[in-house]
């Protein structure tokens, strides 16, 4: 059987940006953080945090860059749509 993910996934793409968080395991430098220039980076003990506003397409983008920089990704969280107010999750809960 034939499955067309374009039936599965009807919703399409999420045009709207959302607020992310991405962690990644490590301290980066200059040079691993250029390849994230919409990202706000944010060091935290042994990890370092990136935040920022990413359409899907975007955060597939920042995600293959960590993957090909051979980071360890630990952690995505979508904080918000762009569209909601501060501090509203995406459900319209509080984070």
């Amino acid at each position: 059987m034939r499955v067309h993910w374009e039936r599965l996934h009807h919703r399409g793409m999420d045009a709207e940006p959302a607020l992310y968080t991405i962690r990644v395991n490590g301290h980066l430098g200059p040079t691993a953080l250029s390849a994230f220039p919409t990202m706000v980076p944010h060091r935290y003990t042994a990890h370092t945090v990136l935040t920022g506003h990413l359409d899907q397409s975007a955060l597939y983008g920042v995600l293959a860059a960590i993957e090909a920089l051979g980071l360890d990704l630990l952690e995505v969280h979508k904080l918000a749509h762009a569209s909601e107010g501060p501090g509203r999750g995406a459900a319209g809960e509080s984070p």
